[in-house]
């Protein structure tokens, strides 16, 4: 797959993935909320007393296993690192935190939903 493919698949799939958060009383508080050259973060959330830091990953299949094991100890890494920093410029350094992934398996060619998964404290 193209790089150009592999971002459209990957922006689809924070789109649907925000429309499911919001369905499910979520309060989206950022959307790639980025930090320099660490990286950035898919969604930041409200979830009841959490706030949650969200890594999104869409599939076609799951030849290169399930979505959620592309969400390596280094990506994890930087994910933490990342919240700490935006919970530092929120104030928000005294709230309960959660680090969730959404796993998103599309059909081809049309792009339907098959799955979606919300993996509560994924990390």
């Amino acid at each position: 797959m193209s790089e150009r493919n592999t971002r459209k698949t990957g922006s689809m799939g924070e789109r649907l993935a925000v429309e499911f958060l919001c369905r499910n009383n979520y309060t989206i508080l950022k959307t790639n909320y980025r930090v320099g050259r660490i990286g950035e973060i898919d969604i930041i959330a409200h979830d009841s007393e959490y706030i949650c830091f969200i890594e999104v990953k869409t599939r076609h299949t799951h030849t290169f296993g399930t979505p959620s094991e592309a969400v390596t100890a280094a990506k994890q890494k930087k994910i933490r690192q990342i919240a700490s920093i935006y919970l530092s410029n929120t104030y928000k350094t005294n709230r309960c935190v959660r680090f969730d992934v959404i796993e998103i398996i599309l059909s081809k060619p049309d792009d339907k939903i098959t799955t979606i998964n919300l993996l509560k404290n994924a990390f």
